[in-house]
């Protein structure tokens, strides 16, 4: 199977939910519509099996999981398949789901147990004919780019003033601050929040030049640890965090200074460490999915150098993914963000000129994380990938990142 996550925004851009995209059966394997093979398991909800094997806090820090459901699963025992409180999950239902009778009554038996129902891509030539789904919703999603958000706002603001109105497939940030300035809709998905920087912005914040002078001090073979201790001891924020994570692996040991604590992780460790708390540090004053993104990428693409034969370089793929969105860390463009920040010759093909070893495999991340399953799924069978392995690849990579950044349960 594979499977990803999209994150939902509110207005603040903060993330409130994710919605599960999941896909199991293998178009190139059975490419004829309607085949026996091509149907099975058609009655599982595919995204429950990633929800059930992660659980909420890891795979969405307890946040709400929209969950497609077809026609057909619709009529199973969705409780069942799920493992986790269903209170927190949204069957989000697509056009194959008419307003039958049958329907309309299976929805309201959904609604009694305990879930949320969502509707997503019905055409506004339909909404009559869906008004008693409607009534029974939670959220509807909406194109904004094929219906008039503002229209779409007026009319379930007088007839079904319950719903939340989310605005889907916004594409760059002007769309999203227009959308949430007129306060059209409630919620917004998208790929804005991580469009590349195309124009030189202003100055970097002075903390941030510290940052990137620790990230080029330490991704060098062989750094100086006293020189690391040095500039980290011009952050408390960082003090602390490198202080927590020695005392969790040295319990019974004194330690003395921020030098001393660095000496006792090591470089392998010290690095891993400062990486991942300097990009947290740099994505403090943008959205937290900027940091997750970040984070997920560099772990998947980590995860993902054997499958393309870059085992040795494993540690240079993680590098690749954490600053594929140095540009919108830095508020420049990818060029300009590459002049401050060191790497290698083969990252810098990779994020600048789109070639280069490592750029299949961030090429291939980006397309699994916008669910581009067509695409994910011819470049497994001309790379003689597994799918298994990529899946699992990924499901790591989720509870890597949970693990190293626990969230508190949040409260509707």
């Amino acid at each position: 199977m594979l499977a990803t996550l999209i994150p939902i925004f509110d207005s603040k851009t903060q993330v409130c939910a994710y919605a599960v995209t999941a896909r199991k059966q293998d178009v190139f394997k059975y490419p004829i519509l309607g085949s026996t093979a091509s149907l099975d398991g058609i009655a599982n909800v595919e995204g429950f099996e990633i929800v059930n094997s992660v659980g909420l806090t890891g795979l969405s820090g307890d946040r709400e999981v929209f969950v497609p459901v077809n026609s057909i699963a619709l009529y199973t025992d969705l409780r069942e398949q799920c493992k986790v409180p269903y209170q927190k999950v949204v069957i989000l239902l697509g056009k194959d789901v008419e307003p039958t009778e049958e329907n309309v009554n299976r929805v309201k038996e959904l609604k009694s147990q305990g879930f949320k129902v969502a509707l997503r891509n019905i055409p506004a030539s339909r909404f009559a004919a869906y008004q008693q789904i409607f009534r029974m919703c939670d959220e509807f999603f909406l194109d904004y780019k094929e219906v008039s958000m503002k229209s779409a706002r007026l009319f379930f603001g007088q007839y079904f003033p319950n719903i939340r109105i989310c605005a889907e497939n916004i594409d760059n940030q002007q769309d999203f601050d227009e959308l949430s300035k007129e306060g059209e809709s409630n919620l917004y998905e998208g790929r804005f929040f991580r469009m590349p920087v195309t124009k030189k912005e202003t100055e970097i914040a002075p903390m941030k030049v510290t940052y990137i002078e620790l990230l080029n001090v330490i991704n060098v073979p062989d750094f100086d640890l006293t020189k690391v201790a040095k500039i980290i001891e011009h952050d408390p924020a960082l003090v602390i965090s490198l202080l927590e994570i020695v005392n969790h692996m040295s319990v019974n040991s004194e330690i003395t200074s921020v030098q001393h604590a660095a000496a006792m992780l090591g470089q392998k460790e010290l690095k891993k460490w400062i990486n991942t708390a300097v990009t947290k540090e740099l994505c403090s004053d943008k959205p937290s999915e900027i940091m997750r993104l970040a984070m997920m990428r560099a772990k998947f693409a980590e995860n993902l150098a054997q499958s393309f034969d870059l085992a040795v370089q494993a540690q240079e793929l993680f590098l690749t993914g954490l600053f594929s969105v140095l540009d919108i860390m830095l508020d420049k463009t990818m060029e300009e963000a590459l002049e401050l920040v060191k790497v290698s010759q083969n990252v810098k093909k990779a994020l600048i000129n789109q070639d280069g070893p490592f750029y299949p495999v961030l090429s291939f991340i980006k397309a699994y994380e916008d669910a581009q399953w067509t695409e994910v799924s011819r470049r497994i069978h001309l790379d003689n990938l597994e799918e298994d392995t990529i899946y699992e690849a990924y499901l790591n990579s989720l509870k890597w990142f949970r693990d190293i950044f626990p969230e508190k349960k949040t409260k509707r």
